[in-house]
C-alpha cells in the first residue's frame, strides 16, 4: 500500500463550497507522505451525483499539477450538487493513493432566469437623516409530506437575518457583506431542510441599515450612499422525495411591523427594547393581523451574485481580564486584547431598566478614551424585558475596542455575565511566527489581530472610529503579509472584483476607498496601485492565474490612467496624491507633508505597476500587451531615474521613502548606484537614530531596501528599536494591535492630540512580510511556493525562530537556532514541491525536494555577544541594538544630557568610557552602566 495520500480538496479558492458561483470549478488538493522527493505524476477527479448515485471520471491525467487542475467535467447548472474526489500517482511508484474523502459541491442560483422572487420592502416613509426602527418581515407557508431538501437563497439591500419558525438561519453575520451595491450584491445559500416541519411554516427577516444605507464616511459621513429604501429577497425551493419542487418567494404578500430594534448604526450602536419584541413573530400562527403588506422594489435581480468572499462569524470569545473602577466612579471592563465585535451579556433585572455599553480601545486618565471615535457613537444600549435572565447580543453592529463602559447594570457586575465576542471574515489560519525575542513575538500577533479586527466583509483602515473604510493604499502594502497570515485568496478577489466594478465608473482611476463610499473620482499612486499589485500578490502567494486575468483589464486600464496623468514626459507629477503618507516627520495636522516628494512616489508607482502588467501579460500569453507595458515601464523607470537620481546614486529627496522605492522597485541603472543609494539609506537610518523616518509608503519597503544592499544589521536594529517612533514603542507601551500613528499614546499614557489616530490600524504592520522572509526566511520562489527558497538571515540578538506557512501545495515549517557557534536548521517541505536552501553565510544553494530536512553549519551572530563593559568600543555597542537599548536606558536613568548620546551615536573613536567621563559623576556612572550590562 503506498504511504501518500490526498487531502484538503478546494474549488476555486471557496473555503466553504455550499452555493458556489463557478460553473467549471478548478480543483485543487494536498498531498500528505513520509516520503522524501515525492512528487506527483499523474491525478484522476472523479464526481458522484448523490442523488442518482451515477459516477463520472476524469481518467489519469498526466500532470504534476495539483491545484487549480481545470473542471473535465460538464459545467455545472444551478443547483446541481456533486461530491469530488481525487487519487494520484507518485513519479516512482505505478501504484495510486486511495480516494480523498470527497468534497461536497452544490451550486447556487446560476442564471438570472432563476430567480422568481422581488425585492420587497417595509411600506413607510423614509425621513432622511434619520436611523428607523429595523422592519421585521414575515411569511408562513405550508410544506407538503415527503420534503427531501429545501434551500433558502437571500439578500438585502441593507443587512439582514433570516429565521425559520423562530430560529436563525445559519451562523453568518452581517449578511450579504459589503460591495458595490449598484452593482454587485452578494446573495447567501443556505440549507433549512432540519429548520423546517409538515405543515405550516415561517420564514422571517429582520433587516438593517448596515453600510447599504447607513451613515458611512468620516466628518458625520453620508447617509442613503446606495439607496433610500430598505430592501429583502429570498426563494425558498422546497424538493420531495417524487421529484417535485415548490418554491416560496418575497413578494406582495408578505407582511411587516417593527420589533425590538429601535435603530441600528455600524459606527454609533445598536438600541433594543426587550419589551417591545413581538413574542413568536418568526413562528407558524402569529397574529400578523395588524401588520402591513410589504412593497415591492425594482431593484434588478441581475446585480445578484454567489457569495465569493468567505462569511463573517463569531470566530472565538474572549472572557473579561480585569473589572475597572475609574476615577469617576464608572465601571469599564477590560478584555485584555483590542478587538473588533461586540458583547454578549446575560441579564437579569426589572422590565424597563436600561443598560448602556460603551466601548474604547483605550483608556486615558483611568477613563474611556473616546475622542478617538470621531463621531462614532460606538454605543449599545439595552432595555430589559424584565424576565429571570436575558442575553443581549447586538446583531447589526460591531465596534472596535478592548474597553467597555457598563452603565445601568442591575446589581452586582460578575465576570461570568459578559464575554466579548471576535466577529471577521471566516478566513484559515496559515501563517505562525515565533523568534527568541517577546517583543518580535507581541508585534507579530498585534499585526494579526490587527488582520482580524479589519478584514470584516472588505479590508477596512480601522474598526472603531467613524471611518472603517475599504482604503486601497492600505492594502496595497499589507497583501503580502495577509497573504502569509491567512488563506486571503477569496476574501480579496471578491474586493477586487469591487475595485473592478467602481474603476470603470470613473474612467479607469481606481477610488482610494473600494467600495466607493466616499464618491471620489480621482486615482492616488501607492493607493490606486492596488489594481496592479494585489492581484500580482494574489498569484505568487496562492499560485492561482485565474485572479490576475480576471483583473488584468483593471490592471491596464490603471497603468492606461497614469500614463494619461504623467503625460509625454512619463512624470507623474500632476493632480493629489497622498505620497509617504503619515511619515512621523511631518506635522501632526498634515499628515501628507512627507520629507519625500509625493511626484517622486508617483512616478516610482507608476514604473512599477507598468512592470506588474507587462510581467502578467507575459504570464497571460498576451504579447502586445506585454510590449506596450513594457515600454511605459521602461519610460517611466528612465524619467525617475533623469529626474530624481544622480549619476553617484544620490536621490533628489534625500530621504529614507526616496532610496526605498528606488532600491525595492528597481530604479538604478547599475549595481554600483544601487550600493551607494543603499550605503546611504543605512546613513539615513543611523542617523535617525535607528526611528522610524517614513510613512506609509517607505515603511513596508525600508527593511527590503536596506538588505538589498546588504545592510542587515540596520534593518534589525531598526525593526528592534523601542523608542518612539518604531514599531516596537506601541509594544512596550502595551498594544495588542498595531497602531496607526507610531506615537498613538503617547509615554505619560494620553492619547496624541491629533484628530486622526487609531490603535487598529493594519499598514504599518506590513514588515511582518520582511519578518516572514528574511527572519523565518520562507519565501515563494514559484507561484503558489512550488518552489520554496529557504534563507533565513539571522540578526538582531535573535537566537532562534521557528514559522509555518501553510502553502497552496500543503505545511512549510521552518526551525533554526544558533547555539555553540553554529547555526541548525530544520525544514519541513511539502511534497509535490521542490526547494533551495541558504545557509547563513554560505554563497551556494542546497536543492532539495519535499519532506524533513536537518542541516547545520559554523555560524556566530555578533549580535549575541555580551555581556559588554564600558570599556568596549563604542562601533560594538552600536552593532548590538540590545546592548545599545541597555545602554541607552541607563543613560536615561542616570539623566545624562542628550549630547552625551550624540556622542556616543558619531564618534566611534571615543570609547565609552571617556564619554561617561563627561558626567558629574563618572565612577558612579561607569559602574551603574557595568552593572546594567551584567545584569543582561
Amino acid at each position: 500500500m503506498n504511504n501518500f495520500w490526498v487531502y484538503s480538496l478546494r474549488a476555486e479558492n471557496y473555503r466553504e463550497t455550499f452555493g458556489i458561483g463557478s460553473r467549471i470549478p478548478r480543483i485543487s488538493w494536498k498531498i500528505q507522505t513520509n516520503e522524501r522527493n515525492w512528487r506527483q505524476s499523474r491525478y484522476e477527479i472523479k464526481i458522484i451525483d448523490p442523488a442518482s448515485g451515477s459516477e463520472q471520471t476524469s481518467g489519469p491525467v498526466e500532470s504534476s499539477e495539483s491545484i487549480y487542475a481545470g473542471w473535465p467535467f460538464p459545467p455545472l447548472i444551478s443547483r446541481q450538487a456533486l461530491t469530488v474526489s481525487v487519487r494520484v500517482w507518485g513519479s516512482s511508484s505505478d501504484d495510486a493513493s486511495t480516494w480523498s474523502e470527497p468534497l461536497h459541491i452544490e451550486a447556487g442560483l446560476l442564471d438570472e432566469s432563476d430567480w422568481s422572487a422581488y425585492f420587497i420592502s417595509p411600506s413607510r416613509e423614509e425621513v432622511p437623516g434619520v436611523t428607523a426602527a429595523s422592519p421585521y418581515l414575515r411569511k408562513e407557508f405550508k410544506v407538503a409530506p415527503g420534503l427531501v431538501k429545501a434551500r433558502m437563497y437571500s439578500s438585502a439591500l441593507g443587512l439582514y437575518e433570516c429565521r425559520l419558525n423562530g430560529v436563525k438561519a445559519g451562523d453568518q453575520l452581517f449578511t450579504p457583506g459589503w460591495t458595490s451595491y449598484d452593482t454587485i450584491l452578494n446573495y447567501q445559500t443556505f440549507d433549512i431542510t432540519a429548520l423546517l416541519n409538515e405543515g405550516v411554516n415561517t420564514v422571517g427577516a429582520v433587516l438593517a441599515e448596515g453600510w447599504y444605507k447607513g451613515r458611512i464616511g468620516f466628518e458625520g459621513g453620508k447617509r442613503d450612499i446606495w439607496g433610500n429604501r430598505l430592501g429583502f429577497i429570498t426563494q425558498i425551493e422546497l424538493f420531495y422525495s417524487d421529484g417535485s419542487r415548490e418554491t416560496v418567494v418575497s413578494d406582495g404578500s408578505w407582511k411587516w411591523s417593527s420589533g425590538s430594534i429601535l435603530s441600528s448604526s455600524i459606527y454609533d450602536g445598536e438600541r433594543v427594547d426587550a419589551r417591545q419584541e413581538p413574542e413568536g413573530w418568526s413562528s407558524p400562527r402569529f397574529d400578523d393581523s395588524i401588520w402591513r403588506y410589504v412593497e415591492l422594489l425594482d431593484t434588478p435581480v441581475s446585480i445578484l451574485q454567489p457569495m465569493l468572499s468567505p462569511p463573517v462569524r463569531e470566530i472565538e470569545t474572549l472572557k473579561i481580564k480585569e473589572v475597572i473602577t475609574s476615577p469617576s466612579g464608572k465601571t469599564i471592563l477590560d478584555f485584555g486584547q483590542n478587538l473588533v465585535g461586540s458583547l454578549r451579556i446575560r441579564v437579569s433585572g426589572k422590565a424597563g431598566q436600561e443598560l448602556i455599553i460603551r466601548h474604547a480601545e483605550v483608556l486615558e486618565n483611568g477613563e474611556l478614551g473616546v475622542r478617538p471615535l470621531r463621531m462614532a457613537e460606538a454605543t449599545d444600549r439595552y432595555i430589559l424585558k424584565g424576565e429571570a435572565e436575558e442575553i443581549f447580543e447586538p446583531v447589526f453592529t460591531f465596534h472596535g475596542f478592548r474597553y467597555a463602559e457598563v452603565s445601568g447594570w442591575p446589581g452586582e457586575i460578575k465576570p461570568e455575565f459578559f464575554e466579548a465576542r471576535v466577529i471577521h471574515s471566516d478566513m484559515e489560519r496559515t501563517g505562525w511566527l515565533e523568534t527568541s525575542d517577546k517583543l518580535l513575538n507581541r508585534l507579530h500577533e498585534n499585526i494579526r489581530w490587527g488582520l482580524k479586527g479589519n478584514f470584516l466583509s472588505v479590508p477596512t483602515d480601522c474598526p472603531q472610529r467613524d471611518e472603517r473604510l475599504g482604503w486601497t493604499g492600505d492594502l496595497q502594502v499589507f497583501s503580502p503579509t495577509a497573504s502569509f497570515l491567512y488563506d486571503v485568496s477569496s476574501f480579496l478577489q471578491s474586493w477586487l472584483r469591487d475595485l473592478s466594478s467602481e474603476q470603470k465608473k470613473i474612467g479607469g482611476a481606481v477610488p482610494p476607498v473600494v467600495p466607493n463610499a466616499l464618491g471620489e473620482a480621482f486615482g492616488a499612486a501607492a493607493w490606486g496601485d492596488a489594481a496592479a499589485v494585489v492581484p500580482r500578490v494574489l498569484y505568487d502567494r496562492f499560485g492561482d492565474a485565474g485572479i490576475p486575468e480576471a483583473q488584468f483589464e483593471s490592471m491596464k486600464n490603471w497603468v492606461d490612467f497614469i500614463a494619461a496623468s504623467a503625460g509625454d514626459d512619463f512624470l507623474w507629477n500632476r493632480g493629489f496624491q497622498f505620497g509617504d503618507w503619515l511619515d512621523p516627520t511631518a506635522p501632526p495636522d498634515q499628515p501628507w507633508n512627507a520629507r519625500t516628494s509625493t511626484e517622486l512616489v508617483a512616478t516610482a508607482y507608476f514604473a512599477r505597476s507598468a512592470k506588474i502588467t507587462a510581467d502578467t501579460a507575459a504570464m497571460l500569453g498576451r504579447t502586445a500587451d506585454e510590449q506596450k507595458y513594457r515600454e511605459l515601464a521602461d519610460s517611466a523607470a528612465d524619467a525617475f531615474y533623469n529626474e530624481y537620481v544622480t549619476s553617484s546614486g544620490r536621490m533628489m529627496n534625500d530621504a529614507e521613502t526616496a532610496y526605498s522605492v528606488a532600491l525595492v522597485f528597481d530604479l538604478f541603472r547599475d549595481e554600483k548606484q544601487r550600493q551607494k543609494a543603499g550605503d546611504r539609506l543605512a546613513e539615513l537610518v543611523m542617523e535617525g537614530g535607528y526611528h522610524i523616518r517614513t510613512g506609509f509608503v517607505g515603511t513596508p519597503i525600508i527593511c527590503d531596501a536596506l538588505c538589498s544592499s546588504g545592510h542587515y544589521r540596520e534593518a534589525y536594529r531598526l525593526l528592534k528599536q523601542t523608542d518612539s517612533p518604531s514599531w516596537l514603542y506601541p509594544v512596550t507601551m502595551g498594544a495588542t494591535t498595531v497602531w496607526e500613528r507610531w506615537d498613538s499614546m503617547l509615554p505619560d499614557g494620553s492619547i496624541n492630540p491629533g484628530e486622526m489616530t487609531s490603535f487598529n490600524h493594519y499598514a504599518l504592520g506590513a514588515v511582518a512580510d520582511w519578518m516572514h522572509r528574511t527572519i523565518a526566511g520562507i519565501e515563494s520562489a514559484e507561484p503558489g511556493y512550488r518552489h520554496v527558497r529557504i534563507a533565513p538571515r539571522p540578526g538582531g540578538g535573535i537566537a532562534h525562530c521557528s514559522a509555518t506557512h501553510i502553502s497552496p501545495y500543503g505545511k512549510i515549517n521552518v526551525s533554526w537556532k544558533i547555539e555553540g557557534g553554529k547555526f541548525y536548521l530544520d525544514a519541513e517541505i511539502p511534497a509535490n514541491c521542490t526547494a533551495e536552501i541558504m545557509l547563513p553565510g554560505t554563497q551556494a544553494p542546497i536543492n532539495t525536494g519535499s519532506g524533513s530536512w536537518s542541516w547545520y553549519c559554523n555560524y556566530t551572530d555578533p549580535d549575541l555577544r555580551g555581556p559588554y563593559t564600558v570599556d568596549d568600543i563604542n562601533g560594538e555597542i552600536l552593532a548590538d541594538p540590545r546592548a545599545l537599548g541597555i545602554l541607552m536606558k541607563t543613560l536615561d536613568e542616570l539623566d545624562a544630557p542628550g549630547f552625551l548620546k550624540a556622542v556616543i551615536f558619531t564618534e566611534k573613536l571615543v570609547t565609552l568610557r571617556s564619554a561617561l567621563q563627561m558626567l558629574p559623576n563618572p565612577d558612579t556612572a561607569i559602574e551603574t552602566v557595568n552593572a546594567a550590562f551584567a545584569g543582561e
